[in-house]
């Protein structure tokens, strides 16, 4: 695989997600919009969002944390040719598909920096071809795909990457784990496994998350002030802008 762009270039884009996904009037959108309705910020004959600038402030967190690892892109560019219309049914099946297998594509881009896991970097970078060339399918084949049966033969791969970058720390296992609201300020939570953890709203001031794993991890209104991230692993740019900082 070539030098990918794996992170949002929205001027590239046809505002898929301003188009395809449902929003539901909450804390995160100001408004109850269907799917594959076109978001009455969006400008007319462009995909430029009129608020872009002040989204937060009027009451559109959900755009602010969302970001499609560049599958809007690539779908509006590279799979329609750049002849697609936003409101082509097609292209708005194919952004999750897409978007998911960026998201792996990420996943697998970040395990390959791990000196720890040198050992597994050929299989690592098997992975990230295979899912690139799927990702780079026509429509009709995208839309067959099973997701959730490829992400399951990925993640062991990805976990194994993360315990042996992890290995030199003490490491706690909160995969998945409920962690809504918990007070955790200046926990020791060095290596720990936070995968798929609900830490929405939690107190995570000043905590020790060296070499955390955060791999699909809710960090919605998570107080991460003063805490430590170095050496982080698997944590987005969205999972930051979610939390405080």
């Amino acid at each position: 695989m070539g030098e990918r762009v794996l992170e949002a270039d929205c001027g590239s884009c046809a505002g898929l997600c301003c188009v395809a996904p449902a929003f539901a009037k909450s804390s995160d959108f100001a408004i109850d919009k269907p799917a594959g309705r076109p978001c009455p910020n969006l400008e007319q004959g462009s995909s430029r969002c009129t608020i872009h600038e002040r989204l937060d402030e009027r009451g559109f967190h959900g755009c602010v944390v969302f970001d499609c690892f560049g599958a809007g892109q690539r779908i509006t560019q590279e799979i329609f040719g750049g002849r697609g219309r936003r409101d082509e049914p097609d292209m708005l099946a194919v952004l999750p598909v897409v978007r998911q297998l960026h998201e792996l594509m990420w996943l697998l881009a970040e395990a390959l920096k791990l000196d720890e896991a040198r050992k597994l970097h050929a299989r690592l970078q098997t992975a990230l071809d295979e899912t690139d060339r799927l990702a780079g399918q026509e429509a009709p084949e995208l839309k067959r795909l099973e997701l959730d049966t490829y992400r399951r033969k990925l993640n062991p791969l990805l976990q194994q990457a993360s315990r042996l970058a992890r290995g030199g720390t003490p490491r706690k296992d909160h995969g998945g784990a409920n962690l809504i609201g918990r007070r955790m300020r200046g926990a020791d939570l060095r290596g720990a496994s936070l995968r798929g953890a609900l830490l929405i709203g939690a107190d995570l001031r000043d905590a020790d998350l060296r070499r955390a794993d955060f791999t699909g991890a809710d960090l919605r209104g998570a107080d991460l002030r003063g805490a430590d991230l170095t050496g982080a692993l698997f944590l987005t740019a969205a999972q930051l802008r979610a939390a405080v900082v």
